[in-house]
């Protein structure tokens, strides 16, 4: 909290008048759903789509099976990206920087938006928070391992 910086909208606001909606998502209700990019895990909507109209979304995501392969080559068409573990681990191969990145619990990245990744390796008990805007996006698979991916040894 800083008192010298000049606030971006005249505050404070009503709840009637605030910028985002009041989204609550309690674990008692957690309703989780195989509607997502990968058949070997489980979503949760945290509302945060339906908060802020839309321009932010949060998930929670955890394995239900293994990873059999690497997910291949894709992107995101977001214009942000975080990802933090809540339980167990995760590998990334990111365009553009060498070497694996593995999160482990209780860590975080900013994924590049619309950078190409590829997840290699996860836990079993993989559980991550995924925030991203905007809520809905899409994903586009390449063909090919963008570089330094697809350099020869």
């Amino acid at each position: 909290m800083s008192a010298s910086k000049t606030p971006r909208y005249a505050g404070p606001l009503e709840l009637a008048r605030s910028l985002s909606g009041f989204a609550r998502a309690p674990a008692a209700d957690a309703g989780w759903t195989r509607e997502g990019l990968r058949p070997d895990n489980e979503y949760r909507d945290m509302g945060l789509s339906a908060a802020t109209g839309g321009r932010s979304g949060a998930k929670h995501i955890r394995a239900i099976a293994p990873l059999t392969s690497p997910t291949g080559w894709h992107w995101h068409d977001m214009t942000a990206h975080f990802v933090y573990v809540l339980r167990g681990w995760l590998t990334f191969r990111f365009a553009g920087i060498a070497g694996d990145v593995t999160l482990r619990a209780g860590e975080g990245l900013s994924q590049p938006a619309g950078v190409p990744h590829n997840v290699i390796a996860r836990s079993d008990d993989l559980e991550v928070l995924e925030l991203n805007e905007p809520a809905d996006y899409g994903t586009f698979a390449l063909a090919d391992a963008p570089p330094p991916w697809n350099e020869a040894p």
